[in-house]
Order: C-alpha cells, then structure tokens, then sequence
C-alpha cells in the first residue's frame, strides 16, 4: 500500500460538481493499493496515518498528532500511485490492485481509521472520476509505502 499524507487547511472530494467528501482541518490521504497488500500492511499504515505527527505545537515543532488537533480525514482511492514509467512515457498499472482486491481493502482502510480517531472518515468514491480541491498546509506532505517501512 501507498499513501500519500498531506496536512491540510481543507479538502474536499466531487464527483459531478456533488461533494462526496469534506474536511476543514487535518490530513488529505491518497490510496494506492496493489495485489500484494495484506490486512497487516492495512493495520500498520492506519496506525501510521493517525499517529504521525506533523501539526505545530505551542512552539511551531510538528510534534502533534492528528487527535491532538481535532483533525479529520479525507481519504480517496488513488491507483495511479503505483504507475510504472519505466518503459516510454505512457505508464502502467499493473501493480495496481483490481478492483475486487482493492474495494474490499479500501473499505477496510475506512473502518480502520474510523476505529483508531474516532471520527467519521470523509472519502471519495472508488472508482470515479473525481474532482480534489485542497489546500496543504505548509506545504506538509508525506509518502508512506508499507513495503519499504521506513
């Protein structure tokens, strides 16, 4: 799994020009899944995602965790994390997990990260052609793969 983490003032998700998802203050986070991700790689990247700690505290050091600012989530399923450019410039999914391995991992990352914050999860749709409007604090922005745990 990939995630791409950025700490934002806002962000939301639209599809159509409807808003799936909404968040004021907190984390942005990009999914991508692939064939090889397991329930444990899913356990250990929520926990890295509500645990790290980016935001300011008293004296502006990131030092503070997503709970210690009352900050929420709005997650979006993102296969083209895992694009090959290897060869030419058109790239290639073929790491990305199909869609019957990644919903139900998907859908999981949700529950997960809902059972370790506490708060509703805003998200996007998988699958969709969607519309993300952020704005990333700092700029803030952190990648995390579970396969190179570093």
């Amino acid at each position: 799994m990939r995630a791409v983490i950025q700490r934002v003032s806002n962000a939301s998700c639209s599809i159509e020009g409807l808003i799936s998802g909404e968040i004021a203050h907190g984390f942005m986070v990009l999914l991508g899944i692939e064939d090889s991700d397991t329930d444990e790689d899913l356990t250990w990247l929520a926990q890295k995602i509500a645990n790290i700690r980016v935001f300011s505290d008293e004296n502006g050091l990131m030092n503070k965790a997503l709970a210690d600012v009352q900050g929420n989530i709005l997650l979006v399923s993102q296969f083209t994390l895992f694009a090959s450019t290897k060869k030419g410039n058109r790239p290639g999914f073929t790491r990305s997990a199909r869609p019957e391995y990644a919903i139900p991992l998907y859908e999981k990352m949700i529950v997960e990260l809902t059972k370790i914050t506490g708060t509703k999860i805003q998200t996007g749709i998988f699958g969709a052609d969607m519309q993300i409007s952020l704005v990333n604090d700092g700029p803030v922005t952190i990648c995390i793969d579970t396969k190179a745990r570093e």
